[in-house]
């Protein structure tokens, strides 16, 4: 019979062949999956023990009713080894890949709020720097005439309106970004949100030299949804399309509903198109797809398009944009409310890539 020192290196030897064998085969394996790795070394390690007591058995001349023993022990070891540590691998996996999506998520996060400031810092920069220029030139007596005075004033009230605004939109976004909505969804008419939509955006548009036309939305179809949501979501599409479109040019609201039962909102605009490679940003916080940090005219901090993704998409509905013709389009959809469809003949909107 082997002595012990000539056994454990017989069984030393054979479990490092194996062990090398397993290492090449992960090697090979590298960049597969997490489970993937996980089942060869479940199996490395059960083969290298199977291996170094089978040739340590075979060396000290076992009876083969013995060696049959050992191999129904171990086979009956090793299957429940690697059932358990199979099942062990594949919780640790999806709990890796988890953890992976969860830290590429905050780091998105990061990088979207530090934008964010830095666009908003200028944003309240500006209007505070102004505002307090005129305090000032008010306060010191620099201008004294009334019509300098009263414009002033008319200056001073629309940069407080608008940091108020942009104040809001803040809110409204960390109120999306936190889940903190609390939503009453209930049957909505499409139609009455768009009326009141446009009646609202219309002095904007009369003072802009654009034309806002609409489909009469008495047979738009019932969403359901959440009353003050949506009708923020149709007023900032509608207001961000007239801030975007030049003088003399058109603003067009359609609706109805898709053959597969989903109601839609189309806001197209005559503002010339977004850059193709704008496109895939527009729903970004504080993106407005210029060069410039100030905003263009009427324009916000750049937000709203971005709360109308997250209102949209917290109501179990998207939105996408495109150009189209002279402009670009952007389509909300939404699920519409159970036994109320559109009217006849809606179909899916002219130009199904959705935006602007």
């Amino acid at each position: 019979m082997p002595n012990i020192p000539h056994t454990f290196a017989l069984a030393l030897a054979v479990s490092l062949f194996v062990a090398v064998i397993g290492l090449l085969v992960l090697r090979v394996l590298r960049g597969r999956s997490v489970t993937a790795h996980i089942v060869v070394i479940l199996f490395v390690t059960v083969l290298s023990v199977l291996a170094g007591v089978l040739s340590s058995a075979m060396a000290m001349f076992i009876s083969d009713h013995d060696v049959h023993v050992l191999l129904i022990v171990i086979g009956t070891a090793a299957t429940v080894s690697l059932a358990v540590g199979l099942w062990a691998g594949r919780r640790l996996a999806r709990a890796s890949m988890w953890a992976a999506e969860a830290r590429e998520r905050e780091r998105t996060a990061e990088a979207r709020r530090r934008e964010l400031v830095a666009w908003v810092s200028h944003d309240l920069r500006t209007p505070l720097a102004g505002l307090r220029a005129m305090a000032e030139a008010l306060d010191d007596g620099v201008v004294d005439d009334p019509e300098t005075i009263a414009e002033y004033h008319r200056r001073i009230s629309i940069e407080a309106d608008r940091m108020a605004g942009l104040v809001d939109d803040l809110f409204e976004l960390s109120r999306i970004n936190a889940g903190a909505l609390r939503l009453a969804i209930a049957d909505v008419p499409l139609g009455e949100l768009v009326s009141d939509a446009i009646a609202s955006a219309s002095p904007l548009a009369a003072a802009e030299r654009i034309s806002i036309v609409a489909e009469p939305t008495a047979g738009w179809p019932v969403v359901r949804g959440s009353v003050p949501e949506l009708a923020r979501v149709v007023d900032n599409l509608i207001r961000n399309a007239i801030h975007y479109t030049p003088p003399d040019g058109t603003v067009t609201v359609t609706g109805g509903q898709d053959d597969d039962g989903d109601g839609w909102l189309a806001v197209s605009d005559t503002c010339g198109g977004i850059p193709d490679a704008d496109l895939p940003r527009v729903f970004d916080v504080a993106f407005r797809g210029t060069p410039a940090r100030t905003p263009a005219r009427g324009a916000g901090g750049g937000l709203g398009l971005a709360i109308v993704q997250g209102l949209v998409e917290a109501q179990h509905g998207s939105v996408a944009a495109s150009n189209v013709g002279e402009g670009c389009r952007f389509v909300v959809r939404l699920p519409t409310a159970a036994g109320r469809p559109a009217r006849a003949g809606t179909g899916h909107p002219a130009a199904p890539a959705t935006a602007g």
